[in-house]
């Protein structure tokens, strides 16, 4: 083994019923560098992770460890190993705080009997520290927001000390600043010899942090080199097997009437803080894409929730089709035509128990009713999968767990459920969170079809060059209220920044 790779998979090869999410792939971890793993939904990251992590065990090939070959069988023994792994998915104990989180399994005790939570909670608060996150170890995660979450996730890892740490799409949840200080992080962890293996979908990310570079593409190893050089384009034609150097170029579509009008909507904080939305108002017509853009905080997610009947706002009108929306009940809100794709597609978006087709259909079953209160299970299932062909989704059989898919392809799922519920106007929060480049041409693709079709789209992403790319007007908020509005030529980058810095003291010219 070369001196300066410290771990190497040979031909890792698993199957599972069906799938063959692996096919005899060898991948190189670089000493103390930070090594780049990407490629499309499914194909096959996590799952070699895993392998690497001691969660799922190879069917065959081997792994090797400084010139030993290792057989992890769970994820405490590639722990003792030296390998740790930040998990694509959240795998928080929600009921738990911050500090019981970052040392569950490996608490620190008295006399190997009582759990000493006051180290834990010191130790934890040193982590959260070198985060820049000024966060309570004492508080329960289920009082975190997403990104909070995240943090938590990175820190439990960190705990451990590690000589490889995975880290699946760390950012996904991230502010920009969180992540430049997780990128700081991760040169500290490199200048101490610890290896990084890095998987994102995004890749200015990935070229900005990245030293080497493997590329896989439907379980198969397609490309490795050093980042130095590589270029964009390399990295995309590779992972989609195409150009796709024209990814984000919507089709034309008409904009009619308006179908969702919004006035003076608040939503008043708890404890009498201040106003977590402050008098917001707009419109959304037929064949339209707004985004809506803002920093961590900003109450885009809040301001979806009260749009689905959620939470007891205040507003002084809210019309769809002309016709005023006084429920508050989700179920009400989806029969008169609004759906939401929720940032969180594992504990809103899915039922982990549930099988890809019930997920897919469980929003809509009453579209599907015949007689005597049972459903019509051919119609379901053309429905369904007519959406699993026209979203990509990559699986074996729709009656397979949810948790079988990659989070990608459980993303798409999502927006699956989403549209069989026929909706006038769809909400998507962060829809291409976790996704690849390709899968985002498809997701995008959809949306202007939908939007060809007189839907309205309202979305928001924390991605600049998305909400430039695909929306027809772009809707600025700050601190819970509407900033700016832009039209599509008018926006810009700068502009963008510099509306959602208003009232955060941002010295967006820095």
């Amino acid at each position: 083994m070369s001196e300066n790779i410290i771990a190497r998979a040979e031909q890792i090869t698993k199957v599972y019923p069906g799938t063959v999410a692996l096919n005899k792939v060898d991948f190189n971890i670089y000493e103390g560098k930070v090594n780049v793993l990407i490629g499309e939904n499914g194909a096959g990251k996590s799952t070699l992770m895993k392998i690497l992590a001691g969660v799922e065990q190879a069917t065959s090939g081997r792994i090797i460890l400084k010139g030993q070959e290792i057989k992890p069988r769970n994820p405490r023994d590639a722990e003792e190993l030296g390998i740790g792994i930040i998990y694509q998915e959240l795998n928080l104990f929600p009921n738990l705080n911050v500090s019981e989180n970052i040392f569950i399994s490996h608490e620190r005790t008295v006399g190997g009997l009582v759990i000493d939570h006051r180290s834990q909670e010191n130790k934890a608060k040193e982590l959260l520290k070198r985060l820049e996150q000024p966060i309570n170890p004492k508080t329960l995660v289920s009082n975190l927001r997403i990104g909070q979450q995240q943090i938590v996730e990175i820190a439990k890892v960190l705990a451990l000390e590690v000589q490889i740490l995975i880290m699946d799409e760390p950012t996904s949840a991230l502010s920009n600043a969180e992540v430049e200080v997780l990128f700081r992080v991760i040169r500290e962890l490199k200048a101490q010899g610890v290896s990084i293996v890095y998987i994102s979908h995004k890749l200015e990310e990935l070229m900005q942090i990245g030293d080497y570079i493997t590329i896989l593409r439907d379980g198969n190893l397609i490309a490795e080199a050093p980042m130095e050089g590589i270029d964009l384009k390399w990295i995309v034609d590779n992972m989609v097997g195409r150009d796709a150097s024209k990814i984000y170029e919507p089709a034309a579509h008409d904009i009619g009437k308006v179908i969702l009008s919004v006035r003076n909507l608040t939503l008043p904080a708890p404890h009498g803080k201040d106003n977590i939305l402050d008098d917001v108002s707009l419109d959304l017509r037929e064949g339209e894409i707004v985004g809506l853009y803002g920093l961590m905080g900003a109450g885009r997610t809040e301001l979806f929730e009260c749009l689905m009947g959620l939470h007891p706002y205040y507003a002084t009108e809210m019309t769809l089709d002309g016709k005023k929306l006084r429920s508050h009940v989700v179920s009400n809100r989806i029969e008169q035509g609004i759906m939401l794709v929720p940032e969180d597609r594992q504990r809103e978006g899915l039922v982990q128990t549930l099988s890809i087709h019930d997920n897919m259909i469980l929003a809509s079953l009453q579209r599907y009713l015949a007689r005597l209160l049972s459903l019509n299970t051919k119609k379901e299932k053309d429905a369904v999968g007519q959406y699993v062909h026209d979203l990509s989704i990559k699986l074996s059989n729709t009656r397979n767990l949810i948790s079988s898919l990659s989070g990608g392809n459980q993303q798409k799922v999502v927006v699956g459920k989403a549209l069989l519920t026929n909706p006038r106007v769809l909400l998507m929060d962060e829809p291409t969170r976790g996704i690849d480049v390709g899968a985002k041409e498809e997701i995008f693709n959809i949306m202007v079809q939908l939007a060809q079709q007189g839907l309205g789209i309202l979305f928001v992403s924390t991605e600049l060059k998305e909400v430039l790319a695909i929306s027809d007007r772009i809707v600025v908020m700050s601190k819970g209220r509407v900033i700016r509005e832009f039209n599509r030529d008018e926006a810009t980058e700068q502009a963008l920044v510099e509306a959602s810095a208003v009232g955060h003291g941002v010295d967006v010219a820095q």
